[in-house]
């Protein structure tokens, strides 16, 4: 009777997740464990609601701003972010962008650099270049400006100069250049209808995926003391075995995870435990985001209860290993029970190491 019963304790040892005897985090662990969005959009005129909301899940911010027409002027999108921060040094960072405006134009370089100069001594603890070099930029003669142009490197020579760390946002998606019905996921197909000036594959005569991706890697290979964090996965996000082997290849590089782990998940329902190895093997490279957007337009009470959905949404994917439905696919989905020594990393070590002016806490008195 004894062997019998320690057989069956074995074998249901054995049928456990792997992560279970890692030492793993729970849902009831959520709001005790400090962590940092790495990539939100806070662009409303409060943050009351949202810093409640941060308070009580033990979130931080880090805010973007990104020369984006859908958000508000770069301007403004500062001035709400350098507020914040001052305002909430320990629960905001801010992240500050560029306009591309007339980047031919002698002396653009000059005053670019001395504007992004006020903004890192106003505390921005980084600066985002945005998808629309290599997307949508033209010069004078309407060819369409890559990343990796030129005219645009002694930019990023004087951003290297500085130690500043470049958020790169290159290309979309690996869906962007399929059609609609055979994207993997519903974000994606929702994203691209309604941005179909960004949907690729209506545009056979822009640059393709791979040209794209190119591109970003010329940049970095010519600018190899450029500090660099590759956002939403950078664009590798529909293959964790490609992202190692440009994680391998870029040892200096960050990736963010944000609005890509849907796609994670996809293939994860497929390989579950290749998804997995991936974390755990790169897991001193990876930050966790969202990507959300807070605007005027929607209540800020409304943004933060979004969040909150999706931040706790997220933690059960990455620390639970429950079977559950998520949004961007049509089938459940089985969390991945990351150790929790790849959870503090995801979650928070790597934005600290990252970024390490943010976050910083208030002045004493």
């Amino acid at each position: 009777m004894h062997s019998i019963l320690i057989r069956a304790i074995l074998a249901a040892l054995l049928a456990l997740p792997p992560a279970f005897a890692a030492d793993t985090y729970t849902m009831a662990d959520f709001d005790k464990v400090p962590k940092v969005d790495a990539h939100l959009h806070l662009h409303g005129a409060s943050q009351d609601a949202y810093l409640a909301l941060a308070r009580r899940d033990n979130f931080r911010a880090l805010t973007i701003n990104v020369d984006y027409p859908d958000f508000p002027p770069l301007e403004r999108q500062r001035r709400i972010a350098s507020a914040a921060a001052r305002a909430h040094p320990d629960r905001i960072a801010w992240v500050a962008s560029f306009s591309t405006q007339g980047f031919e134009r002698p002396g653009w370089t000059e005053a670019t650099l001395k504007d992004l100069d006020g903004a890192l001594a106003d505390g921005a603890v980084g600066v985002k270049v945005w998808k629309n070099i290599g997307m949508a930029l033209r010069d004078a003669r309407g060819r369409l400006v890559m990343v990796d142009d030129a005219r645009l490197a002694p930019l990023f020579d004087g951003l290297a100069e500085r130690g500043t760390m470049v958020l790169g946002h290159q290309g979309e998606p690996h869906n962007c250049w399929l059609p609609l019905a055979r994207m993997t996921v519903n974000n994606d197909r929702e994203y691209f209808k309604a941005h179909p000036a960004y949907h690729m594959y209506l545009h056979p005569e822009m640059p393709g995926y791979d040209q794209q991706m190119a591109a970003r890697d010329r940049l970095l290979a010519r600018h190899p003391r450029l500090r660099f964090t590759g956002v939403h996965m950078a664009s590798i996000e529909w293959d964790v075995d490609r992202l190692g082997h440009w994680l391998d290849a870029h040892p200096g590089a960050y990736v963010d995870v944000a609005a890509r782990i849907g796609q994670v998940q996809y293939q994860s329902q497929r390989r579950r435990e290749r998804v997995r190895d991936f974390f755990i093997r790169y897991q001193d490279r990876l930050m966790y985001g969202t990507d959300l957007a807070q605007s005027d337009e929607q209540p800020d009470a409304d943004f933060a209860g979004d969040l909150d959905t999706v931040w706790r949404r997220d933690w059960r994917y990455f620390n639970t290993a429950d079977t559950f439905a998520v949004p961007e696919l049509d089938t459940p989905v089985r969390g991945l029970a990351l150790p929790r020594v790849v959870v503090d990393k995801l979650y928070r070590l790597n934005a600290e190491k990252a970024y390490p002016r943010a976050w910083q806490p208030p002045p004493a008195g």
